[in-house]
């Protein structure tokens, strides 16, 4: 299982967002060219981020996007599921809270394998709500190397 492209690179918009003061306006071009993301593709992504909430646009002389919701509460769950949707690791997974659903082998209430990947799909969204873009921050700042100058 992977993100996709497009979840990456709107984590990593974010972040680099996030290595800054709260109130600054960042331009398309400049996280585009920071982050090595393709402009066309980061439009795109920061348009459906300002749409969930996350971002908020300004128009006109230093214009760009500014956070809308305080960035380091922003959890990497809400972000994925603004780009990729609910992380539903098989179809079935689901079928396991609905009385009387069919899986696609036939079984009633869903198959075992279904609610296996229910458990890890309730898993990985529970570590994803909880892990924040603070707490990616924070693993940053702890792999940075030390400098003494004198």
């Amino acid at each position: 299982m992977k993100l996709s492209k497009k979840a990456e690179y709107a984590m990593r918009a974010l972040l680099a967002m996030a290595r800054s003061p709260e109130t600054s306006t960042f331009s398309i071009q400049d996280i585009a060219t920071r982050e090595h993301i393709p402009l066309k593709f980061l439009e795109q992504i920061l348009v459906v981020l300002k749409n969930g909430g996350l971002l908020r646009s300004k128009r006109g002389v230093g214009g760009g996007y500014q956070f809308q919701k305080t960035p380091l509460r922003i959890s990497l769950g809400e972000i994925i599921q603004l780009i990729d949707g609910p992380f539903e690791p098989l179809a079935c997974t689901s079928l396991a809270d609905q009385p009387g659903g069919k899986c696609e082998c036939g079984i009633t209430g869903g198959c075992g394998l279904g609610q296996v990947f229910g458990g890890l799909r309730d898993d990985v969204n529970g570590w994803l709500t909880r892990t924040t873009l603070a707490d990616v921050l924070e693993r940053e700042k702890v792999r940075q190397p030390m400098s003494f100058d004198i």
